[in-house]
């Protein structure tokens, strides 16, 4: 008994003996695989990313990244229509980018740089399809190159915009700029061609009075004009598009669309009807690319307490002759609808209506100053005819969208604009070619002074370079930062959009519509070109009753064009508006 109480009583001793190591190695085990998990998971994960999930840049070579691939399947972005044969051609676009260096000169602006930031635009089309709502179209009268046009476009595409009727001549007209606009999905390029200008001398306008005190005078006055008779013809082209809003702007303007979801003018329309204004003011003298450069801006007097304003006024306007250096009446976007027509560049109007004021809704009555309700940023006004709207005909302003005018931003400004006018440097001469002081002043020192002379000059009245007034503005609310154009317009640029686009209308279009085009541009020079604003009179009696209309309102009772104006200055602050 006592032997067998002895055995039984060591086999439990040798069991728990044995158990011990068996216990160590499934515990070692376990911490090998809990330490090989991660570094197997941190390897697979480098693999996916080196074999084409993310962007490498090497000797020559450029993966795709993942935005790139984004194309093999159904769910695209809105506008992202990706063609896969563009893939391959990355690396061709990074080299005909500095290709275009040398000819061009717009891949120092408009190149890719070496840094890989805001990639998610890389590849876009921007072509958007017709079931976007609702459908905005922008025209613009230009005579400006590939490094101011080309990131005007394209930010407005990214905000929503999807059609483009743009008027060219001078650069614009050039082969090697129109090709690159023409080969943008919804932009349409109209030359300035003797049919066009014979087209528009047959045009209504010219037996109406509303614009009859700009006919026959130079400069200025002759491009509102245009200006106005481009914008009728985008009429026509818009509804013929299916577009439902249409937008004047000129190149050195952006629609700020603050206040709407996404930053989207899509959205902002889509809510409520939609005039703005706001100035750059820049703080260099060196600017190059004002869009991607320029983050501060004078708000305008409706979005100013009257106090602040007009208390601040000689401050902000700093020794210049108004408020702003330019117009402070804004532009404006209008539904497409029949008997439309332009107001002058700044306004639109329909033949059939009048706009109404109402007590509960800011609508421009033909005022200089355009109501008293005070705003936080500024006001978009549109043009809104009782369409399924609860909103009686008129303009309505809009609380925080605005358009950004980046007026003066480059010294070369004040030569460009004077080597368009052919008028005398004088201050009797400069009143029937500008409507403004500040474009008077200007066109003046740039005709009689020096280089240095001229520098000096642009430091004192447009950059604003003293921190302490900056400050004191700022903090008055006068001046502002926004953002938004500048990353929009720096992320594009970064991911190689600009330069894809000059890249590509190099080999999209065919070699014979482009020697067509020059061979039509060549005859159209051949011939003599007529002025429609100063030798209109030469065409006898207009034929513009020609043009089916269905109805008239009494000219008499027709809203005179809104010409551009500048904000009131110290004298108006007694005014009963």
């Amino acid at each position: 008994m006592a032997g067998l109480h002895g055995s039984s009583s060591s086999r439990p001793l040798i069991s728990t003996s044995s158990s011990h190591p068996h216990q160590q190695r499934f515990t070692s085990r376990l911490l090998f695989l809990l330490t090989l998990l991660p570094l197997t998971l941190a390897a697979f994960a480098f693999v996916l990313q080196w074999r084409g999930g993310g962007v490498g840049v090497g000797d020559g070579f450029l993966i795709a990244d993942p935005v790139a691939r984004w194309s093999h399947y159904h769910h695209h972005l809105p506008g992202m229509d990706i063609d896969s044969s563009l893939l391959p051609a990355t690396t061709t676009v990074r080299s005909s980018s500095s290709s275009s260096t040398s000819s061009g000169g717009c891949a120092d602006i408009l190149g890719r740089s070496n840094s890989l930031s805001f990639s998610y635009f890389k590849d876009w089309k921007f072509d958007y399809g017709a079931d976007l709502k609702p459908k905005i179209c922008i025209t613009a009268s230009t005579s400006a190159g590939l490094e101011q046009t080309i990131p005007w476009i394209f930010y407005h595409k990214v905000i929503g915009v999807s059609n483009f009727f743009l008027f060219v001549e001078g650069k614009a007209a050039s082969p090697a700029v129109s090709k690159v606009f023409e080969s943008i999905p919804g932009v349409k390029v109209i030359y300035r061609t003797r049919e066009l200008e014979e087209q528009q001398a047959k045009s209504r306008i010219w037996n109406e009075t509303w614009l009859s005190s700009f006919f026959y005078k130079p400069c200025n006055y002759e491009l509102f004009v245009k200006q106005s008779l481009n914008m009728e013809m985008a009429i026509v082209m818009a509804r013929d598009a299916g577009m439902d809003w249409i937008i004047h702007l000129d190149t050195d303007e952006l629609i700020h669309p603050a206040g709407a979801r996404e930053y989207s003018l899509r959205q902002l329309l889509s809510d409520v009807p939609s005039n703005v204004d706001m100035e750059s003011c820049i703080e260099r003298d060196d600017i190059k690319e004002p869009f991607s450069e320029v983050s501060m801006f004078k708000k305008n007097y409706d979005h100013l307490p009257k106090d602040v304003y007009f208390g601040n006024y000689r401050e902000a306007a700093r020794n210049n002759p108004n408020y702003f250096l330019t117009y402070g009446n804004g532009k404006a976007a209008a539904r497409v609808q029949d008997h439309l027509r332009p107001n002058g560049a700044h306004r639109w109007h329909n033949y059939m209506k009048n706009p109404i004021c109402n007590q509960n809704i800011e609508i421009d009555c033909g005022s200089n100053i355009l109501g008293e309700k005070k705003k936080e940023i500024t006001e978009l006004r549109a043009v809104v005819t009782n369409k399924n709207m609860d909103y009686p005909s008129g303009e309505i302003k809009m609380d925080d969208a605005a358009v950004l005018h980046y007026t003066y931003t480059k010294f070369s400004d004040l030569t460009s604009r004077r080597d368009r006018c052919g008028c005398k440097p004088t201050k009797e001469d400069v009143r029937r070619c500008f409507m403004l002081e500040f474009d008077r002043a200007a066109f003046i020192i740039a005709s009689t002074a020096t280089e240095d002379e001229m520098l000096n000059w642009y430091r004192e009245h447009v950059v604003w370079a003293d921190k302490t007034l900056k400050k004191k503005l700022m903090m008055k609310g006068i001046l502002t930062r926004i953002y938004a154009p500048m990353i929009i317009n720096q992320g594009l640029r970064e991911s190689g959009i600009y330069a894809s686009v000059i890249a590509s209308a190099n080999t999209m279009l065919s070699k014979d519509k482009i020697l067509s085009s020059v061979e039509s541009r060549n005859n159209t020079r051949e011939s003599k070109s007529v002025n429609s604003s100063r030798k209109i009179g030469g065409f006898g009696q207009s034929q513009a009753t020609a043009r089916r209309v269905l109805e008239f309102i009494d000219d008499a009772n027709y809203t005179l064009a809104i010409p551009p104006e500048s904000p009131p200055g110290p004298d108006d602050l007694n005014i009963d508006t």
